[in-house]
């Protein structure tokens, strides 16, 4: 009988307190507050506000293209061409709004990235190609439209463009505009994700897709609508860039799929898909500017900074994942 009861009492307190689980709900965030402790550390300059302002503005187009790689991965998918895709939005404004309205700029360059999202998403999701390589030739074909419709070469937007510079460079409330909007979209996508039936939708088909088909949802046009996002606001970011930079460029977003796709996966998305949420996604894109900020204010030579970036991603995922002692 003491038998039973000591066995009944170590799973009651099993269940009151689960380090693993524990840190698998909050690693995101005991991650993020170290990575702070740590930068202060190192220099004084880091929790300025000027720093700070700084950080955010040069994460706002990977934080932007990241909601969208979110609900892509949480379908199980993946899209490698964000990064070519925010350069062909990059350059496409800088074109447009020379003959167009602002807003109307705006307009087209995003249904240009929604439209190369459409045609990775169709291929994908009723053609049942594999996402990986469906995205790799989109990655291939947007930069390779950049650079013609650049012609190799920078595009100002002249003084047509003053008003999206004016945008890239102002401040709202002390906050850079290009973050205040990144804060936005993560509050949409907030909204959208755990408050609509899209949201929960897309969790389940990445949670367990047959089942879902299975009750009678349109499980394709769904996966279809997660590239035609994740296009969408991949050229968004390309316009923030063009808005901080005031020039279009072909090069805009080289490597930057990988740097998404790390700030989801450190915020705790799984590529197996139906885990992840919002709020993390953003803690993980802030985990990444602040390591960029740490080596930038320590000094440390931008190539050196490539090999240490991907150790710390590296280790950073493996704590957030946990080992298997942590899993039981």
């Amino acid at each position: 009988m003491s038998e039973n009861a000591a066995t009944i009492n170590e799973e009651e307190t099993h269940r009151r307190f689960s380090f693993g689980k524990m840190f698998r709900q909050y690693g995101t965030f005991i991650i993020f507050i170290l990575l702070i402790l740590v930068a202060q550390a190192q220099s004084d300059a880091f929790l300025t506000e000027r720093n700070i302002m700084n950080v955010l503005r040069q994460m706002s187009g990977i934080g932007v293209m990241s909601i969208g790689m979110l609900f892509v991965i949480l379908t199980r998918g993946i899209d490698l061409s964000v990064g070519s895709i925010a350069a062909l939005g990059s350059v496409a404004v800088a074109i447009v709004v020379q003959d167009y309205p602002l807003p109307v700029a705006i307009a087209i360059v995003v249904g240009l990235g929604a439209l190369c999202g459409l045609a990775s998403g169709i291929l994908i999701a009723f053609f049942k190609l594999p996402a990986f390589v469906i995205t790799l030739a989109m990655m291939t074909a947007a930069r390779g439209f950049a650079l013609i419709f650049s012609d190799g070469q920078p595009i100002m937007p002249g003084d047509a463009g003053r008003p999206l510079q004016t945008f890239g460079t102002s401040f709202t409330f002390g906050v850079p505009n290009p973050a205040l909007l990144m804060i936005a979209l993560f509050a949409v996508a907030f909204i959208f994700l755990n408050y609509s039936r899209f949201g929960r939708l897309i969790k389940a088909i990445g949670s367990n897709e047959e089942a879902v088909r299975l009750s009678g949802i349109p499980v394709s046009w769904y996966v279809m609508s997660v590239y035609v996002i994740s296009g969408a606001l991949a050229a968004v970011a390309g316009i923030l860039v063009t808005s901080r930079s005031g020039v279009g460029s072909a090069s805009v977003g080289a490597g930057n799929e990988l740097d998404v796709i790390a700030a989801v996966v450190i915020g705790g998305a799984s590529l197996m898909g139906g885990v992840g949420g919002v709020i993390n996604t953003f803690i993980g894109v802030m985990i990444l500017g602040v390591i960029g900020n740490i080596m930038n204010l320590a000094g440390v030579p931008g190539y050196h900074q490539q090999v240490y970036l991907g150790i710390i991603i590296v280790v950073a995922v493996l704590i957030q994942n946990g080992t298997s002692l942590f899993r039981r």
